[in-house]
């Protein structure tokens, strides 16, 4: 089989919180049983693992590899080099999975087998199905599934066990009869500062099936969509008919979505290989959230991910003391509006945090909102005072104005100060254009303004004015599609408006949506107050 490296860093990984058990499948191979391994064409084989001698890089510049070379440890044979399949592999009878393997102690194995998804299991036809893959180790295992340790972030079912605890990795959502699937699974004796004296074994090795429709996964649900077309251009947007799913809910507040591509640059996080995820935020419980397309799984991402002490006040005293705004800058790299730290950071590939901008001209940021960067690493940032605990009037409060800033190459400048809550803001396409909206009853407008190399912002035009809209839901979000096209989120739901200033029409969800992100497959997720929901658009967006 061929084998590569995920481009995941486990420094990064979170553990997800406890979760409900899985449902009980709709059919289950036991892989441990000579019945079982045949009906999916298994032959389980078996060789022991070594701690070897090895050379790495010393710490470099910025954490990194690339200091001298200094000796350290590796395991042999390793995945994905050819001492992997020229090792002395023995095959080995499902049933004797229990024998007790390794010398004990301080000792790491290998199993391997290659499968083939049957027609039927049990009266189950499985094309369609769900298929998990659910092993337990004593103590440790890492599943490999066609040559990738499935290290994305946050994942609820994951391809990693601690201290016998059952691995569960989803194979597939939609399975094809007769298709061939390559596992490996290390397996390591512990604990490990401890080693006892027992042995490698296997506990249990099943394939689950789900009905199409079950298992551990949240199943997107189509709910009320109402849309109001006052201009035929907006069927070229969001086809006729279009109705938009909820993909999970009970959050306190759902903010600042981020899409993870499927094909990332290198310093994004579990992006290479693994299938794009959304990122988003709810910063009244100080969490970034991750959702996977894959399983519907919502699990933790980062914690702690807006306030984390500082400042000398209590986190109970913050309403929304958590992250807001997510963006990727243009290498890939997570970037975060901090409400409740009052300032932008930048999570980088080792785990550490960058800080980007927390004060202007000495004096504290409010609590950076929404942000956006223009493809030459411009980083633009809304700085409203909503984070802070009595917001406007917060005693802590530095800066007499609401700003719009800019950050060029280290050097923060303020790039306006006319909106008194400026909060969403997008490039138009060419990235002439920035828009900004605002966040305030009597003036709720999205403003446009020319974006000079420098960072400046010139030429102010109130570009769509909605202050005559009643309610008091005022303007959010705000995004623009590669069109033109604007969405913003604004009384009754997304206003979607042309480049020329036309209203086109209103896409009304059970919840007002806060903030949206542009995901593969022509998408449209919404992060919607207590749910999370997308609505599928006219591709290309």
């Amino acid at each position: 089989m061929t084998l590569q490296f995920s481009s995941c860093v486990a420094a990064l990984m979170l553990a997800a919180p406890a979760d409900q058990s899985p449902p009980l499948p709709d059919a289950v191979l036991d892989l441990r049983t000579p019945a079982g391994a045949s009906a999916a064409g298994v032959q389980w084989r078996y060789t022991d693992a070594h701690i070897v001698e090895a050379s790495n890089p010393s710490v470099g510049p910025g954490n990194a590899p690339t200091g001298a070379a200094s000796p350290t440890h590796d395991i042999h044979p390793r995945i994905g080099t050819p001492d992997f399949d020229g090792a002395p592999w023995q095959e080995i009878s499902p049933d004797a999975l229990e024998s007790r393997r390794t010398a004990g102690k301080l000792a790491f194995g290998w199993y391997r087998f290659a499968m083939t998804i049957p027609e039927r299991i049990n009266g189950l036809d499985t094309k369609g199905t769900t298929v998990v893959l659910e092993l337990t180790v004593d103590d440790y295992a890492e599943v490999w599934v066609n040559g990738q340790l499935p290290l994305v972030l946050g994942e609820r079912t994951s391809s990693v066990s601690g201290w016998n605890a059952p691995a569960r990795v989803t194979i597939t959502r939609d399975a094809q009869p007769g298709r061939r699937v390559d596992v490996a699974v290390f397996a390591a004796n512990g604990p490990l500062s401890a080693p006892p004296s027992n042995y490698v074994w296997i506990r249990s090795a099943t394939l689950d099936f789900y009905a199409a429709g079950r298992g551990w996964v949240n199943v997107p649900t189509p709910v009320e969509t109402s849309i109001t077309r006052l201009d035929p251009a907006l069927d070229a947007i969001v086809a006729p008919g279009a109705r938009a799913e909820k993909l999970a809910d009970g959050f306190s507040f759902t903010e600042g979505p981020v899409w993870v591509p499927s094909v990332a640059p290198p310093k994004t996080y579990g992006g290479g290989g693994q299938g794009g995820y959304l990122l988003f935020s709810d910063p009244d419980k100080n969490v970034i959230h991750r959702w996977n397309p894959r399983d519907g799984a919502v699990s933790i991402f980062r914690t702690k991910s807006g306030y984390s002490g500082v400042g000398g006040l209590n986190i109970g005293e913050y309403h929304q003391p958590g992250s807001n705004g997510l963006t990727l800058s243009p290498d890939g790299r997570l970037t975060i509006c901090e409400h409740g730290n009052r300032r932008v950071t930048r999570l980088e590939p080792n785990g550490s945090l960058t800080v980007l901008a927390d004060s202007y001209n000495g004096k504290r940021l409010n609590s950076p909102n929404d942000l956006v960067y223009r493809s030459d690493g411009a980083l633009y940032f809304t700085d409203p005072p909503f984070g802070l605990p009595k917001v406007f009037d917060d005693a802590g409060k530095e800066l007499p104005y609401s700003g719009v800033y800019c950050l060029i190459g280290g050097v923060l400048t303020l790039a306006t100060t006319d909106l008194k809550a400026p909060n969403g803001l997008a490039f138009s396409p060419d990235e002439k254009y920035l828009y900004v909206d605002n966040w305030q009853e009597d003036r709720k407008v999205v403003m446009r303004y020319e974006a000079a190399a420098d960072g400046s912002l010139r030429n102010a035009q109130v570009f769509f004015d909605m202050t005559a809209t009643k309610g008091e839901v005022c303007l959010d979000g705000l995004k623009v599609d590669r069109r033109g096209n604007l969405f913003v989120s604004g009384p009754g739901g997304i206003w979607v408006i042309s480049p020329e200033a036309k209203h086109l029409g209103t896409i009304s969800l059970p919840e007002l949506p806060a903030n949206f992100a542009f995901g593969d497959g022509g998408w449209l997720y919404c992060c919607a107050r207590t749910g999370l929901y997308r609505l599928p658009l006219q591709r290309p967006i």
